[in-house]
Formats: structure tokens, sequence, C-alpha cells
């Protein structure tokens, strides 16, 4: 009989991993990021009154992104985080004009971007569990590569940025480390337009970046 009671409780048993990871204040890890990233752009006046672009459109890029992440315990519920990173970044701004001849406005850079993010948790099951994160980020572009058409009349654009993040997450709890795959929306509030006298940009009055990122973290 007592053996058949052991039996019966050890159905369904699941191990639970790395139980007490959450008694520790401070977890690092590294992550890995896909971003798909594009200017938000915003038509001026000029677009419709003078002789500019018909069409001015900046299309989704892949790049990559790869840094290491700091979070510190709050509570059972809630995380202080922040993802310190390097990404590689390529957005376009192509322009098509009424006597049919394109142009691209490219824009490669490496950028050193800072978010600073509440994340809230929900209750472990086990060795799952889902979470939200929300805050800002700081970007500073270094190493730009512009390319110019020439190097006359080229549409310029500021070197620091802004944004608003939010984001969903699912951890994982393996034997030796967490896993966490997360996606992240990234809305940019600096107008990254750099006035000029050149009549490339009289079409635009504001760009903001606009970036979706999948994230796979490792703690």
């Amino acid at each position: 009989m007592a053996a058949q009671e052991a039996h019966s409780q050890g159905i369904g048993y699941r191990r639970k991993h790395l139980e007490y990871y959450d008694d520790k204040p401070i977890h690092y890890g590294i992550l890995f990021a896909v971003p798909f990233t594009r200017f938000n752009i915003k038509h001026s006046n000029d677009f419709v009154t003078k002789d500019t672009a018909f069409v001015i459109e900046s299309p989704r890029n892949a790049a990559f992104r790869m840094g290491f992440t700091i979070n510190a315990y709050l509570n059972e519920h809630f995380d202080l985080r922040t993802t310190p990173s390097v990404s590689l970044y390529e957005r376009h701004v192509k322009f098509r004009y009424p006597n049919g001849t394109d142009r691209t406005e490219k824009r490669e850079s490496t950028w050193i971007e800072i978010p600073l993010l509440l994340k809230y948790k929900s209750v472990r099951r086990v060795n799952s569990r889902m979470y939200m994160v929300a805050g800002v980020t700081l970007g500073l572009e270094t190493n730009v590569k512009r390319n110019r058409g020439g190097g006359v009349g080229a549409l310029d654009t500021k070197s620091s940025d802004f944004s608003i993040d939010y984001g969903i997450g699912y951890e994982q709890f393996f034997e030796f480390f967490k896993f966490a795959p997360e996606l992240r929306f990234s809305h940019g509030l600096t107008n990254m337009l750099v006035p000029g006298k050149n009549s490339v940009g009289n079409g635009i009055s504001r760009m903001r970046t606009h970036t979706v990122t999948l994230y796979l973290n490792f703690e």
C-alpha cells in the first residue's frame, strides 16, 4: 500500500530548476537580438506645395544587437532592469521623383543603447513565468557611414536618440541558466532630421525611429 502511494505521488512530478533564483538581489546575463527598424516620417507642407519627391518612405531593415543584462530584484513581482547593448543599424530613406528617378539615403551606424526598464513578472509556475517590461532608452551613435549620393545635398540625421520602450517576454528555467525570449517595441521621441539648405529633405518635417526587436536573453 505504501509503495503504491509513493508511486502515485511521483506521477506528474517536475523538478524545479534554480529554485532559489529570486533570493539573489542582482543577476547578470547576456543577450542577442534582431531589431527590425525604420524611420517614421512625417511630411512637410513642401511635400505638397513644392517640386519635391512624390514618394518618401523608409522601409524596415533587419539589424543585429548584442549586450548584457543587469537585473535588480525589488519584490515578488517587480524588478529594475537595464540591458546595455551595441546595435548595428542600417536605415534607409527612399525618394521617388516625378521624372522617374529614385534616390536612397542610407544610414549605416553603430549605436550604444542604455535602457532603464521596470519589469513586472507573474507568479512562477514550476520552471516558467511571463513578464512585461516598460521604460526608456538613451541611444548614442558612433562610427556612422553615410551614402551622400555624390556628396551634394545629403540627408543628415542626429547622433543621439531617446525612446519609450515596452514589451513582453517568457522565462524558462533550466538546470544551470534561465532563457528568456522577449519581444520589445521602441518608439523614438527625438526628431532625427537635421535641417539643411538642400532640397533633399524639403518634403520631410520629422523623422523618428521605430524598432521592433526579438531578444534572446540568457541569465
